[in-house]
């Protein structure tokens, strides 16, 4: 059985500040509506230094000490793998500005529970903010395609 496999790596960055968090409307034709922000951690960069890297090119915010707090994974019909590291903090310094990603903001979480979010972001934030819980799984059974929250 072979063990090794495609994958594609991103991360996502929940940055919050007592009551508020930021938020991205992310405006890519394949994805878009309230998210935080992330991206692709690029071949040979640590996975921390690929999420503040991300944060700052998206938002201007330079991030320190963020936590790994769950993934999001799935596998393409190619076989390939896509997985999206969930990492929070609320560790920052710098002046906020947009991208050419979205308008970033702050909202309170109350307020963002109530935004227009992108595609699955409500599960995702079930990660997030649920301890208990730390994957957000795709999976394919008998040709029908499941998730769960692990």
């Amino acid at each position: 059985m072979e063990r090794a496999e495609k994958v594609t790596i991103t991360n996502m960055c929940m940055v919050y500040d007592d009551n508020k968090v930021l938020v991205q409307d992310k405006i890519n034709d394949n994805y878009c509506g309230i998210t935080f922000p992330g991206g692709h951690v690029e071949i040979g960069e640590s996975f921390t230094d690929a999420v503040i890297r991300e944060v700052f090119e998206e938002t201007g915010l330079v991030i320190s000490a963020p936590k790994l707090c769950g993934i999001h994974d799935w596998v393409h019909g190619d076989g390939s793998r896509y997985m999206i590291l969930f990492y929070k903090t609320d560790k920052f310094e710098g002046e906020l500005k947009s991208s050419a990603e979205g308008r970033v903001y702050w909202l309170t979480f109350q307020e963002l529970m109530k935004s227009n979010l992108a595609e699955r972001m409500d599960k995702m934030l079930e990660v997030f903010l649920n301890e208990n819980i730390s994957e957000y799984f795709f999976y394919k059974e008998k040709e029908v395609w499941h998730e769960a929250l692990k």
